[in-house]
């Protein structure tokens, strides 16, 4: 069974999630993984991230199982400041549930997450970086500059609206904190982590990482690899991940990915496809100036300084005109 779903996690490897960016000329997803690029959608702009999946969860041990599916509904907006994103995440979920004394139909959300995330550290901001238009070896050698990340900080809370997939004592609202790093390497890699402290005040918090890899393959396809380990007093596990993002327009993205793990108490296979979309019209693009552009600013107006300085020395003073 472990042969099959190994088989076709590379199959949709090798079909093609963009590197995320504070605002681009495409438009950027988080999907189809689960994890946070540390940028934001931009300023005035709002994000629409939704799919379908399917689900099949096998507990040995209980011998319990679960099948079904469901929706994901995030929808993402830039306000206030340009490293500044509001965000609410959603996930409802429906499935048949079987146990030794019978089975149960199961409905209802089992996320809803309202948060925030600002970009605390850019390493791109005022750095200019020189083209050399003779080599192209010169303009894509190794920078140990790649290793810098981009730091950004979520802050967000938990609903629970009677939701049958969680712990009964979890309380109506639990914080959730993250620290997000994002790095751009050569070649169309991009290298997202996600430190993760979910429900923080309820009796069973839960910690964790998930660490995904993305490569650009063309301007249309992306590829994905992903790993996501949890772990609380309760339940821990990782699984992995891996899919293919597609762009149709430079404001509408496409894509499809599975995830399974590596045990069966119990063991977890799902696939599911969605679709992006952004609305940007209300963006102004901000100019981020260097600092050499800044230094230029000051000695110009230094040299105006300057010359009028010296104009004012040079022209006589001429009095008042009278006629003989």
């Amino acid at each position: 069974m472990f042969a099959i779903k190994y088989s076709i996690f590379l199959l949709a490897l090798l079909a093609g999630t963009a590197a995320s960016a504070q605002f681009t000329d495409e438009i950027n997803s988080n999907r189809p993984g689960e994890s946070q690029s540390a940028f934001s959608v931009g300023k005035s702009v709002l994000q629409l991230e939704t799919g379908i999946y399917g689900i099949r969860e096998k507990h040995n041990l209980l011998g319990t199982e679960a099948a079904g599916i469901g929706a994901e509904f995030d929808l993402r907006w830039g306000l206030f400041y340009e490293q500044l994103e509001l965000s609410l995440n959603t996930q409802y979920q429906t499935d048949s549930y079987t146990t030794a004394l019978g089975s149960e139909r199961r409905n209802g959300f089992r996320q809803v997450t309202l948060g925030g995330k600002y970009l605390i550290y850019d390493p791109f901001k005022n750095r200019e970086e020189k083209v050399n238009i003779y080599s192209w070896k010169a303009n894509h050698k190794f920078s140990w500059k790649q290793f810098i990340p981009a730091v950004g900080v979520y802050a967000g809370f938990n609903l629970n609206f009677s939701n049958p997939y969680t712990f009964e004592t979890d309380p109506n609202i639990s914080p959730k904190l993250m620290v997000i790093t994002q790095n751009q390497f050569n070649g169309g890699y991009v290298v997202v982590t996600n430190i993760i402290a979910d429900k923080i005040t309820s009796d069973f918090p839960s910690y964790g990482l998930i660490l995904t890899v993305t490569k650009g393959i063309n301007e249309k396809w992306s590829a994905f690899l992903e790993t996501q380990g949890y772990k609380s007093d309760y339940y821990a596990d990782m699984l992995l991940r891996g899919g293919a993002a597609y762009l149709l327009r430079e404001n509408f993205q496409i894509d499809g990915s599975l995830a399974f793990n590596m045990k069966d108490t119990p063991s977890i296979f799902y696939g599911g496809v969605g679709i992006s979309w952004r609305f940007d019209k209300n963006y102004k693009p901000v100019l981020i100036r260097s600092g050499k552009d800044k230094d230029k600013d000051k000695k110009g107006k230094k040299d105006k300084k300057k010359k009028k300085k010296r104009k004012d020395e040079v022209t006589p003073e001429v009095g008042p005109t009278t006629k003989p």
